[in-house]
């Protein structure tokens, strides 16, 4: 996610570093690839040109001129038209009803039914809420299937009419069951649609007139770059909706959607959808963005991620676990488990600081546990909870077990072996054990 432009914006820096102070010529040179940077990631020719001469502007005030480090100044001055940019802040949703009533527009092939998934999920697993999912897709079968099979992985009610064909009547029903069976949100799907299709635009705007949505959210694929922008606007001129929804943020998109839609539709962009798990939806943060962008991690977001899969008991007990030696396989396994919950592996990793460039041309695969995680599950209980048990015979089923080799299993158990050695040594005399240590190898 916007690793070139990340790349180019830092090219762009470096114009200005080591120079004494910042002037006007090096100011232009460093714009000039600023502008170039951003028309490269698909933003909008305007809203470059405005950014750059924003930027300018700022870069040559008094204040600035005295700076001592004019290429940091650079950077943060850009940091914060970023941040601005893309709406400044985040923007939370309106939830207020009796239900609530979310409607969610956007084109086909968008991930709009995905993103009505997740959101049913995050609201009902972070505020408590007890969501209904309404299927209004009636053009496509698969969808309404789809929302069903997303409803039942999240442990969500969807309500569908079988061989209606009138979204406007099931969405009325839809919300009058709602009521009537306690539900406080309501999440409406409709139909993937074109811009162009004038029938279908008409037909959202009678779902909107018969419902009267607290909320319209508009989904786009952030991958399709300055043509989302455009649809967007087309959607918000008939729907006036209230924010933005970018799914496949995961993706090779060059954010040029990002960076201008709120610009364009001035709107804000309320959520980003970073994988296909119900729980890769994240509340947009701009200025976490901008960091992201160039280059300064996002260390706030991965503690929130964390946060938000780590139980604190169940870290209370880990770390009694650790303290007496007792760690096992099975935690160890549970960690696992609560990591690739966070989310994409390469996402999580381009949070912190320097690592993201650093990672720019490595694959990192979702499946990187498998093997590990096999290997685990081909043990018996008591070889997990004592792997000093596990002797040649032992090893070799195991590798058997798992489709894995000999090699792998001992590589494994030795990582393991000195990963608790060490979370052991930590937990009892934390830096002076481990400084005692370090001094030992020297």
């Amino acid at each position: 996610m916007f690793e070139n432009l990340s790349e180019k914006l830092e090219r762009s820096f470096k114009l200005i570093k080591g120079q004494g102070r910042i002037s006007e010529i090096n100011v232009a040179e460093t714009l000039k690839d600023v502008r170039k940077a951003l028309l490269d990631a698909d933003v909008n020719y305007k809203i470059a040109k405005t950014f750059t001469d924003t930027v300018k502007q700022k870069a040559l005030g008094q204040d600035v001129l005295n700076s001592v480090k004019p290429g940091q100044m650079m950077v943060k001055i850009v940091h914060d038209e970023l941040a601005a940019l893309m709406g400044g802040q985040a923007v939370d949703i309106n939830m207020k009803g009796s239900p609530a009533v979310i409607l969610i527009a956007g084109l086909q092939g968008s991930g709009k039914t995905t993103f009505t998934g997740k959101l049913a999920n995050r609201l009902k697993t972070k505020n408590g809420k007890t969501p209904l999912l309404i299927a209004c897709d009636v053009y496509r079968p698969a969808a309404i299937e789809q929302l069903k099979i997303l409803g039942s992985q999240i442990g969500v009610e969807v309500y569908t009419e079988v061989g209606s064909k009138n979204p406007v009547e099931i969405a009325k029903n839809g919300i009058k069951y709602a009521k009537s069976k306690g539900f406080d949100l309501v999440i409406v799907d409709t139909a993937g649609r074109l811009a162009i299709d004038e029938q279908m635009m008409n037909e959202i705007e009678a779902v909107k007139k018969a419902i009267s949505p607290q909320e319209i959210l508009f989904v786009v694929d952030s991958m399709t770059g300055q043509d989302a922008v455009n649809t967007a606007k087309e959607f918000n001129d008939r729907l006036n909706f209230d924010g933005v929804v970018l799914t496949k943020l995961d993706g090779d998109t060059r954010g040029g959607a990002a960076l201008s839609i709120r610009a364009v539709v001035d709107k804000p962009i309320k959520f980003v959808g970073t994988g296909e798990k119900m729980e890769a939806l994240d509340v947009f943060h701009p200025e976490r963005m901008a960091d992201r962008i160039l280059g300064m991690g996002d260390i706030v977001s991965l503690v929130e991620r964390a946060q938000e899969q780590f139980d604190t008991e169940e870290a209370r007990k880990l770390q009694k676990k650790i303290a007496k030696n007792q760690f096992s396989f099975d935690d160890f396994l549970s960690q696992i488990q609560q990591i690739k919950k966070m989310g994409n592996l390469k996402d999580l990793a381009s949070m912190i600081p320097g690592v993201g460039k650093a990672l720019k041309n490595v694959d990192i695969d979702d499946d990187a546990f498998k093997g590990i995680e096999a290997i685990i599950h081909s043990m018996t209980p008591g070889e997990r909870n004592d792997p000093a048990i596990i002797n040649g015979s032992r090893r070799k089923r195991i590798a058997s077990g798992s489709g894995t080799t000999i090699q792998d299993v001992n590589r494994l158990i030795k990582q393991f072996d000195e990963t608790r050695k060490m979370m052991k040594m930590m937990s009892n005399g934390g830096g002076k054990n481990l400084a005692r240590m370090m001094g030992g190898m020297k």
